[in-house]
């Protein structure tokens, strides 16, 4: 699942669900141990190399599926001669030698190389620009729509000039104040507001009073195949000190007076600073590979009303953690990132799905979607949509698998519930056979694939069994995976595709609004606490499903299935309230949390860590 904490994002952000069956003894008898292990074991294998998008690991996988729906009778999609939909991406981005020269009052004049001292942003074009430098603050500017006033631009001119920018937002705010510059801190955000006012280049320093204070920023992966319009790179400290040396201005003391959050605090002209900034991307493009194939409906479909059905899952991972969203301990670093469960459960359910629908007459074609490139952000699921070989219009139903295969107290996360109005009583009939503890999510504006169909106007449904500590890490194996549930998982969607494949008159689409006031942002989120919540929970306050060894709340004393209520002073009824509440904590300081362990009320001290 991508991070996009979310990939992550907040920390992550993750889905999966559906069908019902009668199983009898002659069935059951009839059926191997597992329809599913085999599918894990072979795609979370050292061979597979953790199938990272591009990579000859996923060219291995993708082998592997399209043998497996060869032999369950799938084809190629109409008009298509193969099973693989080649799309191309940006693979990544590496500094190929950027500097700078700072020319302060006075004879002297420096230059700096060093990858302590300057690295350009991925996001940077490529180029040369001298011009004076202007500090603008966190260069943060916040919409009026969003009821909250702040411009670090307000009484600057910028026009052909070079930006220096702390990065982060405002330390000292309330919690109101907060989440507003929270969401406009991203560093992409920054550098089209520096350009959108004429700025030709744009600097960043993380400040003296700033989680990660001094370093360069990394260049992580960034899934855009160009810049964004303006040069921009991160400095160090030594960068930062020659550039105000002689200014008359201390960097520590200017980031003291923004970081009470009072707009009224304005940037200033460096005086006689001139700079000569060269930033020098290399970004490597390389081709991903969706898997598509289809069952043929029974008979002809010229009369059925959307006459396909489609079951999906991303089968792309991490590979060796290479590309910035690993979430892999110090000591597991550079190590094979399996993805057992993210995301071979997921593709082992699809490939389940199909098998027991080729077995059976339907109405409707059958759609076997396996996608790459979700975890850079949904790349391979967003291809098919923007040039979909069938009608999308023609698609009754979608059903995506992500992460399916860690299944707790019998619980199974249906995600984007509210897509139709029709889910919640067909979900009803078959779980009357499966027997779930279903918890229905409405929202489909999820970090998976889920959201590529809810754009297009799919009814859609996503499953997930739940977030746990070996997310993103090389521990994800397929011996953890709980093989009996992932197989009922399966069942389950097929039984209610079944239900699809027949019915008259397919679920009619129900565009759920995106909340963005009301949903947590992972841009400003520069702490970590090691908690992972518990996305399935109605409890009141935030349910922990884990927490991650040797992280903030592992030391803390914060075990499994506690539910935090308060921290740092500030109530918390949801994982909404806890992502926000976080932008009030600072690294290294400690804060008090209260939580209810079995009914009681407890407390700790939890010490946040950086984020990187």
């Amino acid at each position: 699942m991508s991070g996009k904490s979310r990939r992550g994002s907040l920390v992550l952000a993750l889905a999966l669900v559906a069908p019902a069956l009668a199983f009898d003894a002659a069935t059951l008898a009839a059926q191997p141990a597992s329809r599913t292990k085999a599918h894990v074991v072979a795609l979370a294998s050292d061979a597979e190399a953790g199938r990272l998008t591009g990579s000859e690991g996923e060219r291995r996988a993708a082998d592997y599926i399209v043998a497996q729906i060869k032999r369950i009778g799938a084809l190629p999609l109409p008009g298509a001669s193969d099973y693989r939909q080649p799309f191309r991406f940006t693979a990544g981005a590496r500094d190929g030698g950027s500097t700078i020269t700072v020319s302060a009052p006075g004879p002297r004049e420096r230059t700096f190389s060093s990858r302590s001292d300057i690295q350009a942003l991925s996001l940077s074009d490529n180029g040369t620009v001298a011009a004076p430098v202007v500090f603008a603050g966190y260069g943060i500017v916040v919409p009026e729509s969003q009821n909250f006033r702040y411009d670090s631009y307000a009484g600057l001119e910028v026009k052909d000039k070079i930006v220096l920018v702390l990065r982060y937002f405002p330390e000292r705010t309330d919690a109101k104040a907060r989440a507003a510059l929270a969401r406009y801190s991203n560093l992409r955000y920054k550098a089209l507001a520096a350009r959108a006012r004429g700025a030709r280049a744009m600097l960043v320093v993380a400040g003296p009073h700033s989680p990660n204070a001094g370093e360069i920023i990394p260049m992580s992966f960034d899934t855009a195949l160009a810049g964004s319009g303006i040069v921009a790179a991160s400095i160090g400290a030594g960068v930062a000190r020659a550039l105000f040396e002689g200014s008359g201005h201390s960097l520590g003391e200017a980031q003291q007076s923004l970081d009470s959050g009072d707009p009224q605090v304005r940037g200033f002209d460096l005086p006689g600073v001139r700079v000569s900034v060269r930033a020098a991307v290399e970004r490597e493009t390389r081709t991903g590979n969706n898997v598509l194939a289809y069952l043929p409906a029974s008979g002809p479909t010229d009369a059925i009303v959307k006459p396909w059905i489609a079951a999906g899952a991303h089968y792309d991972h991490l590979g060796h953690g290479e590309a910035g969203n690993s979430l892999a301990g110090k000591d597991e670093a550079g190590r094979i990132h399996y993805g057992a469960d993210d995301n071979a459960s997921g593709t082992a359910a699809v490939l389940a799905w199909g098998e027991a629908l080729a077995a059976q007459p339907r109405k409707r074609h059958a759609l076997l979607a396996f996608w790459s490139g979700e975890e850079f952000g949904l790349l391979g699921s967003k291809a098919f949509i923007e040039a979909s070989p069938i009608a999308l219009d023609a698609v009754a139903a979608y059903l995506n698998f992500d992460m399916v295969g860690r299944m707790q107290d019998n619980r199974l996360i249906v995600q984007a519930s509210g897509t139709s109005p029709a889910w919640p009583r067909l979900l009803e009939q078959a779980n009357v056979a499966a027997g779930f503890d279903l918890a229905l999510q409405e929202d489909p504006h999820q970090p998976t694939d889920v959201a590529s169909f809810n754009q297009a106007g799919v009814p859609s449904l996503n499953f997930f069994t739940g977030a746990h500590a070996d997310y993103h890490r090389p521990s994800d194996t397929a011996d953890k995976i709980n093989y009996e549930d992932l197989d009922r998982v399966a069942e389950f969607a097929a039984s209610i595709a079944r239900r699809i494949a027949d019915l008259e008159r397919p679920p009619a689409f129900a565009r759920v609004e995106e909340r963005s006031s009301d949903r947590p942002s992972r841009a400003g989120v520069r702490i970590f606490t090691g908690t992972i919540p518990d996305y399935a929970s109605a409890a009141k306050g935030l349910v922990l499903s884990g927490v991650i060894g040797g992280g903030p709340a592992d030391r803390a004393g914060l075990q499994k299935g506690d539910t935090i209520v308060e921290i740092a002073g500030q109530a918390v009824a949801n994982i909404y309230e806890y992502t926000y509440a976080l932008e009030t904590l600072k690294i290294g300081v400690p804060a008090r949390v209260v939580y209810l362990r079995n009914g009681e009320r407890r407390e700790t001290m939890l010490t946040p860590a950086p984020r990187n």
